[in-house]
């Protein structure tokens, strides 16, 4: 706990970014969620975009809407 998904459009994320993407959501839900850096873990999923209204927008963000801290500008 906690645990965060990241789910994107398919597109190669190199060893470098992925880890500088790791450290700063790793210390930035450290420091809001006032956890130690062991109890954190991070998913990247990709998802095609032909799936993505199926997949994200009608399960996560229309049918969750209410835990959104954060809405897509549509």
């Amino acid at each position: 706990m906690p645990h965060v998904t990241i789910k994107h459009f398919p597109r190669d994320v190199g060893e470098q970014q992925r880890t500088q993407l790791t450290e700063e959501l790793t210390a930035l839900v450290v420091r809001h969620f006032e956890v130690p850096e062991g109890a954190v873990s991070i998913a990247l999923e990709q998802v095609d975009q032909s799936s993505w209204n199926d997949a994200v927008i009608v399960p996560e963000i229309i049918g969750r809407g209410h835990l959104l801290i954060k809405a897509p500008n549509t």
